[in-house]
């Protein structure tokens, strides 16, 4: 596999093409897929299907990637997958959505999503992963973020620190320009997530 920047982009199988954020999921994609990067999902339908669909839409040398799970009642792969892996469980897929990404943009989503998103923020507070942002994007994350930092940080449980790579975003143009931004400054620098102060400045909403 050619070592493309690749950005996992996580969500619920449950949202339908009409949905708003399958439509936003596609532009994001779409537009990773024009600066040459790749896009990792789980493979299946909604917003997997709207990532890998987005980034086909635009062609070129890059890579749609799809990690499927198997399960009784989910889920085939989606049409739009240049390279299909599947997995009977999930503890291994989820690795190797961590080993393949260079960023994670987790959109609207239930319990799988939320695991995803909760299983790479951990590494990242551990430092098994030091260069890898996580980006939330959709209406559902700023009140997240406001109960971890009410309920969690208040009571010393977390660390202030550990919110700094979390970048909430609302805008899917704003999303591909913030990843284009942290892979450009990626090459030119040891360690990128010293930026990440600012980049949170000029790309992240307060929650």
């Amino acid at each position: 596999m050619d070592p493309h920047y690749r950005v996992a982009i996580f969500g619920s199988a449950r949202i339908s093409k009409e949905d708003q954020a399958y439509q936003d999921v596609f532009r994001i994609a779409a537009g990773l897929a024009r600066e040459g990067l790749d896009v990792v999902t789980g493979g299946g339908p909604g917003i997997m299907e709207a990532a890998n669909a987005g980034h086909k839409s635009v062609g070129g040398e890059s890579h749609s990637i799809g990690l499927n799970i198997k399960l009784p009642f989910e889920q085939d792969g989606n049409d739009y997958l240049d390279i299909k892996q599947d997995f009977d469980r999930f503890s291994q897929r989820l690795d190797t959505f961590m080993s393949l990404s260079d960023a994670v943009v987790v959109a609207t989503g239930g319990i799988g999503t939320i695991l995803e998103l909760f299983y790479t923020w951990q590494l990242v507070q551990v430092k098994h992963l030091c260069e890898t942002p996580i980006v939330l994007f959709g209406p559902m994350w700023p009140k997240l973020i406001a109960w971890i930092k009410e309920e969690v940080l208040s009571r010393e449980l977390f660390d202030q620190a550990d919110l700094r790579r979390v970048f909430l975003i609302d805008d899917p143009l704003r999303v591909v320009e913030f990843l284009l931004r942290v892979h450009r400054d990626r090459a030119k620098m040891e360690h990128v997530c010293v930026n990440y102060d600012k980049y949170k400045s000029e790309f992240s909403i307060a929650p």
